[in-house]
Parts: C-alpha cells; structure tokens; sequence
C-alpha cells in the first residue's frame, strides 16, 4: 500500500473519529435540552463532517459507487449555491408583495424585503468585492465585518435547524396542564390566529381525554388597555362554546408577554401539582422555538406543540423570531462582535504604526 493511501485512510479515520463525536455530542445536548441553537450548529457541523467523510472514504476506497454517491450531492450543492441564491432573493421579494398585499403595509410585514435588499447586498458585494480597492492597512477592519456577516449566517442557518428539529416533538399523551399562548383580541373576539392555537390544544385535549384523565386547560393572557375583557377569559368562552368542560379550564389574566405566560402559568401549576407535573404549550409553529426557550428561562418544564400558520406568513414571522432571540441574546452577540472589531482595530493601528517607520 503506497504511503499517500495511508495518509488518505488516516484522514478518513480522523475525520470519521471527528464525525462520530459531533453526532454523540449532538444527541446528548439535543436530549438534555431542544430548544438550545447550539444544537442546530453541531448538527449542521455533523452534515458537514460526514460529506467529507464520504469525499475522503471515496478516495481512500477508489469506490466508484461511493464516489457516485458523493459527487451527485456535491453537483446538487453547486446548483443550488448557484442558483439557489437567485431563487431566495426573488422569493423573498414575492413573499414580501404577497404578505403586504394580504396583511398590510405594516414595519413588522417588511421583514422579508428587508432580507432580500440585505441578501442582493451582499450577493453584489461578492461579486464586486470591494476588499482588493481598501488600502492594506485597513484591510483587517473589512475582513473583520465579513467574519461578523459570516457569524450571523451561521447563527441563523443554525436557528433554523434548531427549530426544525423542535417542530418533530411529540408530547405523549400524559400531559398534566396545557398553556395556550395569547396573541390578542380584536373586538373582545379570538382572532383566527389565536384560534388555531385553541384548537390546536383541543385536538390534543381530546387525543388525551379518550384514553385517560384529560389535562387541564390554562388560558394564558391579559387584559389589554383597549380590550373588555382578558385574552384568557375569551379564550375560556371559546372552549366552551366547543363543548369542553368548565371544571378542565384555568385562566391565568396577568401576563403581557410570552415570558409572563410560562412565568405565572408555572405558579399556577405548581400550586396544584408542586414540581412533579408534565406540561405542554399550544402556539403557532413559527413561536413554537422562541417560546420554548423561554419556558426554560421561566423554569417551566414543558414543551411545544405548533398550530399551522399560512405559508405566505412563515417566512416573515421566522426572521421576527429570530430578531426577538437575537435581542434575547444580545450579551452573547455584542461580546463576539466586539472582541473581532476590537482585534481588527488594535491589528489596523499597529499597522498604521509600523507604516509611519
């Protein structure tokens, strides 16, 4: 066996060794905890990991079915990085007309063309790239603002995994307590978004009740300054307009936020059950991620179960919610991006000393 065919099986191994870690490491941070991003990182990583493995095993193989394998999914990359980028920008573009034309012209309904001016931003940037005309000793300021860009790209492809990965939770059917989320009223009325979260913990409610003791419903929401009554109690008479028992009901009127609803609902439910109890939550799909992570902030040991939301309004609603966790982790973020702007500057000035000699 020549030398260079070591080489290659060592890597592989190395490289197997490396994957079969991030894998193992993804399992036990994903069992411990789901709504963590990290988790979507590792896991993306592992994918990673395991098509230059393939690559590798191919090389060290001379497998020409292994090579067919790895090379039809590195073609479909290509294509996809190629035109795939083309395809988000304009689909991002028709998803900003179609969600503006159905819900308004609102700030909050701008989230999908802002992304798309920022993505053809940068999509010009890297063909222009500018970095070739910014004088030397500057240079280390643009590549800091591009590994900054690259951090969030990662962050963000990694939130998203993490949330797809959240959306494949199937809470047995023991739960104690299901907390459905408000969202606001219009008129004193449930609106089709915060009914769906209802029903969505009806259906539940229901799969539970057929074959063993249901859970108790907690209605959690407020009163808002322009409202009659609290989102909670008008979601109560909702249910039981649907058929569902009083006595299964709980209203929980004082919170204003999502972190407020897992905080105050957690009160209510260790009052009547202490700390051994089991939990879910009913929102929509899109909060689902977001709101876990914050039943853990608040200490409440639940997980979520999503209502479908209209296609038109996902994609603009997932950026809102990962802007609401960016803000939430904005210690994280200003800290990363502060030590690499601080070393492209310490590393420009030291430069621009040295150039005066």
């Amino acid at each position: 066996m020549h030398s260079n065919t070591y080489a290659e099986w060592l890597i592989t191994l190395l490289i197997s060794c490396f994957m079969i870690f991030l894998f193992t490491l993804f399992l036990y941070l994903h069992r411990q905890e789901r709504t963590r991003i990290l988790n979507g990182f590792i896991l993306n990583a592992f994918l990673g990991a395991l098509a230059l493995f393939t690559i590798c095993l191919s090389g060290a193989t001379n497998n020409h079915y292994i090579f067919i394998l790895t090379t039809i999914p590195f073609i479909a990359f290509l294509i996809i990085s190629t035109f795939g980028l083309f395809a988000l920008i304009i689909g991002l573009f028709l998803n900003a007309h179609i969600l503006m034309k159905k819900e308004g012209r609102r700030f909050s309904n701008c989230l999908t063309l802002a992304l798309g001016i920022i993505t053809l931003v940068s999509l010009i940037v890297l063909i222009i790239n500018p970095g070739r005309f910014i004088p030397e000793e500057i240079v280390s300021i643009y590549m800091a603002m591009t590994i900054i860009f690259v951090y969030f790209v990662l962050d963000g492809t990694s939130f998203l995994t993490a949330y797809l990965l959240y959306r494949f939770n199937r809470p047995k059917l023991n739960q104690n307590f299901i907390i459905v989320l408000g969202s606001g009223l219009i008129n004193d009325q449930v609106t089709p978004l915060l009914a769906s979260r209802i029903e969505k913990a009806i259906g539940f409610y229901k799969k539970q009740s057929s074959v063993m003791t249901p859970p108790k419903l907690i209605f959690s929401g407020g009163q808002g300054h322009d409202e009659n009554l609290s989102e909670a109690k008008a979601m109560q008479n909702f249910v039981l307009e649907k058929g569902i028992p009083l006595e299964d009901t709980i209203i929980e009127d004082r919170s204003i936020n999502t972190y407020q609803n897992m905080l105050f609902s957690k009160k209510i439910i260790e009052e009547i059950k202490g700390e051994n109890y089991t939990s879910i939550f009913s929102s929509n799909e899109y909060h689902i991620f977001r709101s876990g992570m914050l039943a853990r902030k608040a200490g409440l040991k639940s997980q979520g179960v999503g209502a479908k939301t209209a296609f038109y309004f996902w994609p603009n609603a997932m950026i809102r919610e990962y802007i609401a966790i960016l803000v939430m982790q904005r210690k994280r973020h200003i800290m990363v991006t502060s030590t690499i702007l601080g070393l492209s500057i310490l590393l420009t000035s030291v430069k621009l000393i040295f150039s005066f000699f």
